[in-house]
């Protein structure tokens, strides 16, 4: 029984990649900003569940960050991706305009919480 499980989730894992590597760079190097985003916040809350959260506006400024950064990004990954019919009209430079001006406004607001 272990091993159909095992050789289920093999399966799995060999289509998933298959699939994968027929992506885009460009959506593979938004892929790993994301993780690059998440894995920053949860450093963070990490570093903060260990020491403490004596500054929480800071905390809460540095995760809400780093986690609106990686919904903007993947909004931008929605936008640029060719397969999406929904947005076939859309040129990749305005969809990165509106994710590099969204980011601003972001930050911008980021800023004005920390204090």
């Amino acid at each position: 029984m272990v091993r159909s499980g095992s050789k289920d989730a093999q399966d799995l894992f060999r289509a998933l990649w298959s699939a994968y590597s027929a992506t885009p760079i460009t959506l593979k190097i938004i892929d790993i900003y994301v993780v690059y985003a998440v894995s920053t916040a949860l450093i963070q809350v990490v570093y903060m569940a260990l020491v403490g959260s004596f500054p929480f506006n800071s905390f809460l400024s540095g995760v809400l960050s780093c986690v609106g950064t990686a919904v903007l990004a993947v909004c931008l990954r929605i936008q640029v991706n060719k397969e999406n019919k929904e947005f076939k009209d859309l040129a990749p430079e305005r969809a990165f305009a509106d994710f590099v001006l969204s980011n601003l406004v972001l930050h911008l607001v980021i800023m004005n919480f920390l204090g």
